[in-house]
């Protein structure tokens, strides 16, 4: 799912404050802690050759997140790609790889465990 920051509803707007919310926004049942990650990536990073040997060679985590600046695209298992930009809100699900088009900074919240294997897979494969 993507969404512009603009597509997401205003719930309160006070003199200095805007309160925006997207209800149903995937569902983190089941998964247990939950990690609060930011991410600053260069242009051209491409997690396709550091996620080969998981799962169909993706992220099999899923990802909450806000992109602060940049471009990204996904592509899932079935080869739909997804490109969100500076000031849009989005969910990842299971099954993707990330291509960097320009400079970014993201904020993501990730099941803990989850994500800390795929981390983990992608620095044993930096470090072959």
């Amino acid at each position: 799912m993507r969404i512009t920051k603009d597509e997401v509803d205003i719930k309160m707007q006070i003199p200095g404050a805007v309160l925006r919310q997207r209800t149903d926004f995937g569902d983190a049942t089941g998964f247990g802690k939950i990690s609060g990650e930011y991410f600053s990536l260069s242009a051209g990073v491409d997690t396709t050759p550091l996620f080969q040997g998981l799962e169909g060679d993706m992220c099999q985590c899923p990802h909450w997140g806000f992109v602060l600046r940049g471009q990204l695209t996904t592509t899932d298992a079935d080869g739909v790609h997804e490109t969100v930009n500076a000031n849009d809100l989005f969910y990842w699900p299971p099954g993707h790889n990330v291509k960097v088009d320009e400079d970014a900074e993201i904020v993501m919240f990730s099941p803990q465990h989850e994500h800390s294997h795929v981390i983990n897979h992608m620095i044993a494969k930096v470090s072959a």
